[in-house]
């Protein structure tokens, strides 16, 4: 790591600008600390769902991390948010993210809303497009 004496949102937004997310969603978490939850590329403040804003919340506390995005989507095994988390140690931070092209491997906790067991940290694949991401993996 280059700077060790960077935050975790400075962090995040360095990650938001890899991702080539849309530049109002970036600014909107730089000045207002608004995450962006994508719906297949779309983009929607978090604060717009009161159970997913409420979970974002609870997990940043409990796990002193960050969320800098999050996607959405339905799969055969549940309903599932992945929260993409900067951490807390730095040490950590150059490896939350791989990018190749518009695709990016990030360290994330995916929620399985509808099984709560099944939800767990690790790592997802999403693809950038249109200043979105989708998770693809």
């Amino acid at each position: 790591m280059k700077d060790k004496n960077i935050t975790k949102k400075e962090k995040a937004i360095e990650l938001l600008k890899r991702m080539d997310i849309y530049a109002p969603y970036i600014q909107g978490f730089r000045d207002s600390d608004k995450v962006c939850f994508f719906e297949n590329f779309g983009g929607y403040w978090t604060e717009q769902e009161p159970e997913l804003y409420e979970k974002m919340k609870s997990l940043e506390k409990k796990y002193n991390c960050l969320v800098y995005a999050v996607t959405h989507e339905f799969t055969e095994f549940g309903e599932l948010y992945d929260f993409l988390i900067v951490t807390d140690y730095p040490k950590e931070w150059d490896d939350l993210v791989y990018s190749q092209g518009s695709y990016h491997t990030a360290f994330a906790y995916v929620w399985n809303k509808d099984d709560d067991q099944c939800s767990e940290f690790g790592s997802v694949t999403v693809q950038s497009f249109g200043g979105g991401i989708k998770r693809i993996a």
